[in-house]
């Protein structure tokens, strides 16, 4: 006994004692629980927190880089002999081609582009048309293969292709004729007429973000050629790469094939102020909920205080059977670390299976407050997302189990360093 391993068995078994005990024996049962519901509760809003944070960064890139253009290359302005200023690109083929044989790109498509109004027999509302071939159509995923649609993108050739929104708004199905009307149109004696032509919806998508399905229509690429007096040239080029997150890398490549009025905007370039504020709100958040994990596992060192009070009798008998200082700062080591353990644990447990199974709880809090607590067109997308990761998981257990065994030593220490004398003196 004078010098006992390390854990050893009965060290665990008087840990236990002491944990269990009841509160006619001196036990501390409530703190206990106290201690171990606090830490399950922060471990779980830690892993939540973290789940919904990476699930919703990882769904706003996802729709932004499945709808929309890597890299848009396009012209710096020229002014003509009239004094007119375009940025249209007559030679938009061959550059096509050149930029498609940049290491690391994947397709480059020309694009008409315009702002139209659209109307139906239902309303009115304002577009952005993007004129586009079939086949560069189709390799948009979330376009191509969106969470619903309508429709055949195999017959896009014959009419438009509409998001969900538009689609909602104008209250239209497919089959349906609507009409758009471009400012920008012949000009007569008396000024510009406005353009106004009528076609069919073919094809109905949902990208899974509000202001694309709310604002997004595809027209043949020659059709909009025609529409906007676009014959024989693009607006731009849209270029979609095999690594979007590196792809400043290849800023400097796409400028030099495309030649000396090439300007490029990458999908960072438009939102990555977004990206930073969600970063720096992920960063602030993690630190606030660290702090709560941490006044959680403070509960465990006032437990354990209390525990050594009620038991000073228990280690004075315990110093005169024989037991070392470090045997007894062991025991009420495993005391405090055990709730820490569990709680880490039942919090881990419950904080997964909230973000597997967000969905349902999601549709339930909804139901409950009798719907529209997700506002997509203040948030972007339809749902309350959530990703599992196992670094964020990793790093609340990490925390929540250091700061449990840090703080747990202190009390520890002061058991360990009661004089049996003084603790049997009134005994």
């Amino acid at each position: 006994m004078a010098n006992p391993t390390p854990f050893s068995a009965y060290e665990w078994t008087i840990a236990w004692r002491y944990l269990r005990a009841r509160k006619a024996e001196g036990g501390v049962t409530v703190m206990t629980w106290i201690s171990l519901i606090g830490v399950a509760l922060a471990v779980f809003a830690l892993i939540a927190t973290l789940a919904v944070r990476s699930g919703f960064r990882a769904e706003f890139v996802d729709t932004i880089l499945g709808a929309n253009a890597h890299v848009t290359v396009y012209n710096t302005v020229e002014i003509d002999a009239e004094g007119v200023s375009s940025r249209t690109m007559p030679d938009y083929a061959e550059r096509a081609l050149a930029i498609g044989q940049v290491s690391g790109v994947t397709r480059v498509a020309p694009l008409v582009r315009g702002e139209v109004m659209v109307s139906s027999q239902h309303g009115a509302a304002g577009v952005q048309v993007y004129g586009i071939s079939t086949e560069d159509l189709m390799t948009l995923e979330r376009v191509a293969n969106p969470e619903t649609s309508k429709g055949s993108i195999a017959e896009f050739e014959s009419g438009l292709a509409i998001g969900s929104g538009v689609a909602r708004e104008l209250a239209l199905g497919v089959g349906d004729r609507i009409k758009i009307i471009s400012p920008d149109g012949m000009k007569t004696l008396f000024g510009t007429s406005p353009r106004i032509k009528s076609y069919v919806v073919t094809y109905i998508f949902t990208a899974g973000r509000y202001d694309i399905d709310r604002t997004r229509v595809y027209m043949p690429f020659a059709e909009a050629q025609d529409f906007f007096n676009r014959a024989g040239v693009a607006d731009e080029l849209e270029v979609l790469v095999e690594t979007p997150e590196q792809v400043e890398d290849l800023a400097l490549a796409l400028l030099n094939a495309g030649g000396d009025r090439t300007l490029i905007w990458t999908w960072k370039d438009a939102s990555g102020a977004f990206l930073r504020a969600l970063e720096i709100e992920d960063n602030v958040m993690f630190i606030i909920l660290s702090i709560l994990v941490l006044i959680a596992t403070m509960n465990i060192v006032s437990g354990l205080i209390m525990l050594v009070k009620n038991k000073g009798r228990d280690i004075g008998i315990l110093r005169t059977f024989g037991l070392t200082e470090g045997a007894i700062l062991r025991i009420f080591f495993i005391c405090g670390a055990s709730i820490g353990v569990v709680g880490t644990l039942i919090g881990v447990v419950t904080g997964c299976l909230f973000a597997i199974y967000i969905d349902p709880i999601f549709s339930a809090v909804n139901y409950v407050a009798g719907g529209g607590v997700w506002d997509p067109s203040v948030r972007g997308i339809y749902e309350l997302p959530a990703q599992l990761r196992l670094g964020d998981v990793m790093s609340a257990v990490s925390l929540s189990l250091g700061l449990s065994f840090i703080i747990t030593i202190f009390p520890a220490r002061r058991a360990a360093r009661m004089n049996p004398v003084e603790a049997l003196r009134y005994e």
